[in-house]
């Protein structure tokens, strides 16, 4: 291909200009997430073949999804590129190990080639955004990230192009934390697994966002390991995209798609499914009868304690291997806490290199709250703090957080900051009173949408439909 680019794998776009420029989390091989998560769909062979024969490899964040331990060994002769995370870790971690890294500078243009050039924004959740111009067109690849104060910027940005593409993660559920039980034992499912219409959800975000192509993205994966095969009735198939689609404004694409950037035209690539294989925990090392070994016990003791908001909101944290408690405390009260029943193996491996976020989304682990929680359940206490600005940016202190977040406070303008936060926590506190299914929270979900910009979203009108039809190939 001349000019355009593809999209294949779970969250990779390749951009050609007369040959392979860039690649964008290419997890090529292996597994995710000890051994959970594989590939929903094969890559083939040209496709593979222009992500290895591309010159820039960007990788987003560092869920073994997007930054994967399997395949990033294939990319040491690339030039890597980063967004410029807090703490570097990804970053000093690459570079020790050889790899020719450059740090992408936040909402700068960087280019490429002759046509194509790119912007990258970090956040302070850890996640990243790229913005890829390819021949006057624009690609906003928000993968899992959302929203932490960088929208009304990147809206900005779309409003100059004729033609944008919105990729950004869609599902079930099944790219989350779903493991998640009551202490009287009654699953927590988050809204989307009630399989709210993935069609209408994408319509809405490239509505709010004012792109004019919207494609499923950063969610094709399956579940494969006997312990977390379950969440697969939560992992929707590509069809499942198209179910309630109406939109007066955008167009909505295939996954897997070749999109060319001089003329508008695109092509299906039609991967073959990959077999739906299963596979015991063993096979990954995980024995679940194995309970902490002697000298497991005071690293993880000293892995949660380390932190230091958990002490704040938690009495304490119960770690259950091999069918033994271990419990850490943080006070003589034991009114609110957490259980975490997990495999010895992929649980000290965690610890070990400060990955936490890869046992709760791998969904084999079983987490249990106790005491009273919001409807968020850790999405506000626990797992930012630990998995996000812990594990990923060593920022574990109230020193070193508020250095962290003043840090980001510089970076998104102190207006854009405080509106985020403003929004944040409004949501946090209506979600924590208001039941998920009642009316009100309805109501004002699609308030808060069109607050957001969506407003009215509607059928494709019968001019767009013949649009559509006349630019596939």
């Amino acid at each position: 291909m001349d000019i355009g680019f593809d999209t294949i794998g779970n969250a990779t776009v390749i951009c050609y200009d007369q040959g392979p420029v860039l690649a964008t989390d290419p997890w090529v091989q292996g597994s995710a997430y000890f051994g959970s998560w594989t590939h929903s769909h094969v890559i083939p062979e040209e496709q593979m073949t222009a992500i290895m024969g591309s010159r820039f490899i960007w990788f987003s964040h560092g869920h073994p999804d997007h930054l994967n331990p399997e395949s990033v060994g294939l990319f040491r002769n690339h030039q890597i590129l980063l967004p410029d995370h807090y703490g570097a870790r990804i970053a000093m971690e690459l570079k020790n190990n050889g790899f020719k890294v450059s740090i992408l500078p936040d909402k700068q243009w960087v280019t490429l080639s002759p046509r194509i050039k790119v912007l990258c924004i970090a956040d302070y959740n850890q996640d990243a955004i790229l913005l890829i111009d390819i021949n006057g067109r624009l690609l906003v690849n928000l993968n899992d990230a959302s929203d932490h104060g960088w929208s009304s910027y990147v809206k900005r940005v779309i409003k100059g192009y004729r033609k944008s593409f919105l990729l950004a993660l869609c599902n079930y559920g099944c790219a989350n934390m779903i493991n998640i039980f009551t202490e009287q034992g009654v699953r927590i499912l988050p809204q989307m697994a009630t399989k709210v219409p993935l069609g209408a959800s994408m319509a809405l975000a490239s509505k709010t966002f004012g792109t004019s192509v919207v494609l499923p993205f950063s969610s094709l994966h399956k579940y494969q390991r006997t312990d977390s095969v379950w969440v697969n009735q939560y992992t929707p198939s590509l069809a499942d995209y198209a179910i309630g689609f109406q939109s007066d404004t955008s167009e909505l694409l295939p996954a897997y798609v070749r999109y060319r950037c001089d003329d508008d035209r695109y092509s299906e690539i039609g991967p073959a499914e990959t077999a739906s294989d299963q596979f015991d925990p063993q096979y990954f090392g995980d024995n679940w009868s194995d309970p902490l070994e002697q000298d497991d016990v005071p690293k993880v003791t000293d892995y949660f304690r380390s932190i230091s908001h958990l002490e704040q909101c938690l009495d304490f944290i119960n770690v259950r291997v091999g069918g033994k408690d271990n419990i850490i405390e943080f006070k003589k009260r034991f009114n609110r806490g957490i259980t975490f029943e997990a495999p010895r193996h992929s649980f000290v491996t965690a610890i070990q290199y400060k990955v936490f976020d890869d046992l709760l989304i791998g969904n084999f682990m079983k987490t249990t709250l106790h005491g009273k929680w919001p409807t968020t359940g850790l999405h506000r206490d626990f797992t930012p703090y630990v998995a996000k600005y812990a594990d990923n940016a060593g920022a574990k202190s109230k020193q070193e957080l508020d250095e962290y977040f003043s840090e980001y406070r510089r970076r998104t303008g102190s207006i854009n900051y405080f509106r985020h936060l403003v929004m944040a926590r409004s949501e946090h506190i209506f979600r924590s009173y208001v039941p998920r299914d009642s009316s009100l929270f309805q109501v004002s979900r699609k308030v808060y949408w069109y607050l957001q910009g969506a407003g009215r979203v509607v059928g494709l009108s019968a001019q767009g439909r013949h649009a559509a039809r006349r630019n596939r190939t």
